[in-house]
């Protein structure tokens, strides 16, 4: 398998290597609905921040498959909800074999819930992630880098504001899932139809 082309499934459609031919039914459909497709909004950027967290040192298919145990376990990602977790919870969640259990991890979660809420007024998540959309987009064909300038210095101001567990390279992950980096492979059927796409959910 070529890893530098897309890859034509038995749909017909053309996919991104990572997620072609041979590879898991959900991991195929996290790529056709939802990976590269704009993402906004409190809650849903914190679910993306804390599961590429929580993916730091494994693969994404690990966390995919673990999703819906995750939002049951940080009550759906809710920062207000997840701010207020205590040892309590926090014992609740090292027994919970559905989710990772990363003490490191886990308080960075419940840290960057309260990080979030302590953003000053007038600032967001989302304006802090998007004021770091790359200027233009990467090249057709060159290599998908693992980290940018940009999610660098997204990383360094999350750092600033006090959010843990979000490196460059964690960064420029979750700014390849929401889009603000579109690296689909050029010929994949979702690159092309990117333009008006919505985000869509996992069935």
């Amino acid at each position: 398998m070529n890893m530098d082309e897309v890859i034509v499934g038995d749909d017909g459609k053309a996919r991104c290597p990572w997620a072609g031919l041979g590879k898991d039914e959900q991991y195929q459909r996290y790529h056709d609905k939802e990976w590269g497709r704009p993402v906004t909004g409190e809650r849903d950027l914190f679910e993306r921040l804390s599961l590429e967290a929580f993916q730091s040192g494994l693969s994404w298919i690990t966390i995919l498959r673990k999703r819906e145990a995750f939002r049951a376990a940080f009550a759906n990602f809710e920062p207000a909800v997840v701010a207020e977790f205590g040892q309590s919870e926090i014992d609740r969640l090292m027994a919970d074999a559905g989710i990772v259990r990363n003490l490191m991890k886990i308080k960075a979660t419940i840290g960057n819930a309260k990080a979030l809420l302590a953003l000053p007024e007038g600032t967001t998540l989302t304006s802090v992630v998007y004021a770091h959309a790359p200027a233009e987009p990467r090249p057709l064909h060159a290599p998908i880098p693992s980290s940018t300038s940009e999610s660098t210095a997204l990383a360094k101001e999350l750092k600033k504001k006090g959010f843990a567990f979000v490196g460059p390279t964690t960064a420029y992950a979750m700014m390849q899932a929401i889009g603000l980096a579109n690296d689909h492979f050029p010929g994949c059927w979702v690159a092309n139809s990117m333009p008006g796409a919505t985000v869509g959910e996992i069935a």
